[in-house]
């Protein structure tokens, strides 16, 4: 099965039935009490590793710290909003910015001395090696 994102079809402004009036009004209340910035997060596998993918669109490198404590992995920054540019007056602003922390416990049979991360085009991406060593052994019942 193939899942696909629904999207709206494209209507004229005046063409906006009640129930179209107050989606947006509910999602502007929602968008607007969640607040802080929150990066989108891929965890992947591959026989030999984990690969961990965030989206920081317009962040520095200098803004991310990851972190390991106790085989949790957490990854934590600041994404800011400069508001300095003059006669410029924003309208809307839909981007999220503001602190975040996400963090994922490790699985046992991760090298945590192999993690390594990179930074480019506002995507980090992080790797950890699986270890033989500690892979999980099947105990046979007698």
């Amino acid at each position: 099965m193939t899942l696909m994102r629904y999207s709206k079809p494209n209507r004229n402004a005046l063409d906006k039935n009640f129930s179209d009036i107050m989606d947006e009004f509910f999602n502007d209340v929602v968008n607007d009490q969640r607040g802080n910035f929150v990066p989108s997060i891929d965890i992947s596998e591959t026989e030999n590793q984990f690969l961990i993918t965030a989206e920081l669109p317009g962040m520095n490198k200098d803004d991310i710290t990851i972190s390991l404590e106790n085989s949790r992995l957490a990854i934590s920054g600041e994404r800011s909003f400069e508001n300095e540019e003059k006669g410029k007056t924003f309208h809307r602003v839909e981007t999220k910015y503001g602190s975040f922390e996400r963090s994922f416990q490790l699985p046992d049979n991760v090298d945590e001395e192999s993690i390594s991360a990179t930074y480019e085009n506002g995507l980090l991406n992080i790797s950890i090696d699986k270890s033989e060593d500690k892979v999980k052994k099947q105990i046979q019942i007698s």
